[in-house]
């Protein structure tokens, strides 16, 4: 099991003024560091700078998963995990209150096919029709701006095989993710996925109302500091009461593609993965399902 400390403290800086904090949890690389080791590895959590003194108080040590803190690296067991964070899509499936649904029928039957192969041999050819916001799907810089790519045109570089960033972002009471929750990651060069444990709601009329979402300061922040993926576990990006779509509009603008309708982000660590979800390179689309996944070692 691995092991956190859990402590308040007070951080003194060296230009004046202290930062304080109350029952802070903070992944340890083993059972026995010393106190002042833990205050090190709290300042480069945290990226404090000009830091005159760390004070711990009622430390304990306590046998919990860590959490990814920045500073700690997750131990590599060399068993490597593969978690599925995609919707399955099913004949009859509401994704987005107002479009139609999936329509999943046979194009050949197996039952039509018996005739054409040898005794015993069938296949099965489906049809499918679809709006493409359904299930778990990217959106591409088309899907907002006419001449942005499509999905065509976006580079697997942008796609696939992702250092991943995990915002947990749930029992705050708040549905907008604004620059204060973001601001503690390190986001430059990776997707940025966005965990409000809003997908148990999903296919149900509750998803729809209220839903968590990120804020245009957000997006910028985003675009800023360099991430080339967004995604979140909700039912838009934006909140669906803003006709504007502040979100969508600043991240395809910079080329950073938005996954939506993702689930089980709760499955990961706060960093130490990599993200795919690559939909089919069709030309004249801007959005479509993906399958999308997390790779996590150890």
């Amino acid at each position: 099991m691995d092991t956190r400390a859990v402590f308040d403290f007070v951080v003194t800086f060296t230009n004046g003024g202290s930062l304080r904090g109350e029952g802070f949890r903070l992944d340890l690389p083993r059972a026995d560091i010393p106190e002042d080791e833990i205050g090190t590895l709290l300042v480069a959590h945290l990226g404090l700078l000009m830091v005159e003194k760390v004070e711990l108080r009622q430390l304990r040590r306590l046998e919990e998963p860590h959490r990814g803190s920045r500073g700690v690296p997750r131990p590599v067991t060399g068993a490597r995990r593969l978690i599925d964070l995609s919707h399955p899509i099913h004949h009859g499936l509401v994704t987005y209150p107002g479009l139609p649904a999936p329509e999943i029928t046979d194009h050949l039957s197996r039952e039509a096919s018996a005739a054409r192969y040898a005794p015993g041999v069938t296949f099965q050819i489906g049809r499918i029709s679809l709006v493409a916001n359904t299930g778990t799907y990217l959106d591409s810089p088309w899907h907002r701006y006419a001449d942005g790519a499509d999905l065509s045109g976006l580079s697997l570089e942008k796609l696939v095989n992702l250092e991943g960033v995990l915002l947990r972002a749930t029992g705050t009471g708040r549905r907008a993710i604004d620059v204060l929750e973001l601001a503690p990651l390190e986001v430059r060069g990776k997707a940025v996925l966005l965990a409000t444990g809003w997908d148990v709601h999903f296919a149900t009329p509750r998803y729809g109302q209220e839903a968590p979402f990120l804020t245009d300061a957000g997006a910028a922040w985003l675009v800023e500091h360099g991430a080339v993926l967004v995604g979140i576990d909700s039912i838009n990006i934006d909140d669906m009461g803003d006709a504007a779509r502040p979100a969508h509009s600043r991240l395809l603008a910079a080329g950073i593609p938005i996954v939506e309708h993702l689930r089980g982000l709760e499955q990961l660590p706060a960093s130490g993965f990599r993200f795919s979800a690559a939909p089919p390179r069709i030309q004249g689309l801007g959005t479509f399902p993906v399958r999308a996944y997390a790779v996590v070692d150890g």
